[in-house]
């Protein structure tokens, strides 16, 4: 039975991360469209958000969902990464 504890806080903890990645994605867009500063912050700290919550998906499992949940929040973090770097 613990083992299957274990495995459902794992898959949680995936689609926690999942979830985080879209809403990060959906921030870095609306900051892209529409750059003011405001924006911009707020997908700042969806990112760390975010980076929290695939660390915690990573250090509980090694399913695929969170190897495609850090290829996501590397290609948000370039996406925000240029914006920053064309607001300077």
């Amino acid at each position: 039975m613990k083992h299957d504890h274990s495995s459902l806080q794992s898959s949680t903890l995936v689609a926690q991360a999942s979830s985080s990645v879209k809403k990060l994605h959906h921030a870095v867009t609306a900051a892209v469209s529409q750059p003011t500063e405001e924006l911009v912050q707020q997908a700042q700290n969806r990112l760390v958000r975010t980076e929290n919550a695939v660390r915690a998906a990573e250090q509980q499992t090694t399913y695929s969902g969170v190897e495609f949940a850090q290829e996501i929040l590397s290609e948000e973090k370039e996406r925000l990464s240029s914006l920053n770097v064309s607001k300077k």
